[in-house]
């Protein structure tokens, strides 16, 4: 059995949701990655027997918010708010707002150690509340990922540097004074535009199968925000792939209802965009016709 298959097995094993990376790369090797991303032993021994894949772990269906303290490229000073004695990289920074919020260095959970000697601690996902991919908002050199974003695995190469674990414990629960940080703002209240359709004319059943499927989007809670515009995306492509709904009239729906989720932090609207994507290319492959 080769590295890559016994970590990708072992993250499994941990109830951690992979898939596979490109060989010495970190970008998706499949589409729908989060989607597609699996606990089962016997396809992940399918897909890491065909090939030196690396291992992805898709953080919001594993459960997991994961903190990248990443170290400075060359040539890359900190902006002038962590231009102080003692910040030489995320960990540096994270250290100083666990002691500006008085709390200790989380420290003491599963951590791995990246390819360019940077960190990634791993959390377990605080229940009932949907934390999202983040940049910078706790500091230089710190992004988060949660749901709709992944990590690469330990054992993974990138660039010809490999991952591995440095401290193979469970993840911690995420520390209430970080879940507060990276908690999103509540999603306002909006109401979708009415869909014009180019031929003006939609049937009784369409318009409650785009007010059913926009209602979805608008009224997710915490958890299934990412989840509902897929569905939403599916169902609707079903109905473009059966001729009765165009494309870009769709897109414009979806993406209307999204913005409301966008403004409150639960995904960007490239995050939105790519998920909507998805959504109507799993549908095309059922369409549903509606008769006249």
């Amino acid at each position: 059995m080769n590295d890559l298959l016994t970590a990708a097995l072992t993250a499994a094993s941990h109830g951690w949701h992979v898939f596979p990376l490109v060989p010495d790369g970190k970008r998706p090797a499949v589409d729908d990655w989060e989607h597609r991303a699996t606990t089962d032993a016997a396809r992940i021994e399918r897909c890491w027997s065909a090939g030196p894949y690396g291992v992805g772990i898709a953080c919001g269906p594993s459960g997991l918010v994961v903190i990248d303290l990443d170290q400075p490229k060359p040539g890359q000073t900190a902006p002038e708010a962590w231009a102080r004695p003692g910040i030489t990289c995320g960990a540096d920074v994270l250290a100083d707002c666990a002691d500006t919020a008085g709390e200790p260095y989380p420290w003491n959970t599963h951590t791995v150690l990246t390819g360019r000697g940077g960190e990634h601690l791993y959390f377990a996902s605080p229940a009932g509340i949907e934390l999202r991919n983040t940049q910078a908002r706790l500091g230089w050199l710190i992004d988060t990922r949660a749901h709709g974003g992944y990590v690469v695995g330990a054992a993974s190469v990138a660039a010809g540097r490999r991952y591995r674990t440095v401290h193979d414990i469970g993840p911690a629960p995420l520390p209430q004074w970080l879940t507060e940080a990276l908690k999103p703002a509540p999603a306002p209240v909006q109401q979708a535009a009415p869909l014009q359709l180019a031929t003006g004319r939609r049937s009784g059943y369409l318009d409650a199968a785009i007010r059913a499927e926009t209602e979805r989007v608008l009224t997710a809670g915490e958890g299934q925000r990412n989840l509902s515009l897929y569905k939403a995306s599916v169902a609707l492509g079903q109905l473009v792939a059966g001729g009765s709904l165009t494309e870009i009239d769709v897109r414009a729906v979806l993406t209307n209802a999204a913005s409301a989720q966008v403004a409150a932090g639960a995904y960007t609207a490239w995050e939105a965009d790519k998920t909507i994507s998805s959504g109507l290319r799993a549908g095309a492959k059922r369409p549903r016709q509606v008769a006249a």
